[in-house]
């Protein structure tokens, strides 16, 4: 998962070096968390306008996740 969001994040920044994935151990709930770092500069490509890109980003990890029998949430930082 975290390589995954890694390789989408990666074509669209030009700073690629910057480009940084932690992951939090499963909540309460099971949910494991992904942050996302980037660069200042590449933060706009990866939000996109008015959050498209951002929210597809989400939607294809989070359906990745549902393959895997997992939840998750990827927050962009």
């Amino acid at each position: 998962m975290e390589n995954l969001l890694r390789t989408i994040v990666s074509e669209l920044v030009e700073n690629k070096d910057a480009v940084e994935v932690t992951v939090d151990e499963p909540n309460e709930e099971g949910v494991i968390v992904y942050h996302l770092h980037v660069a200042q500069e590449d933060m706009g490509r990866v939000i996109g306008k008015q959050g498209r890109i951002a929210k597809a980003i989400r939607v294809v990890m989070r359906a990745s996740a549902s393959r895997n029998d997992q939840k998750i949430m990827v927050e962009i930082d």
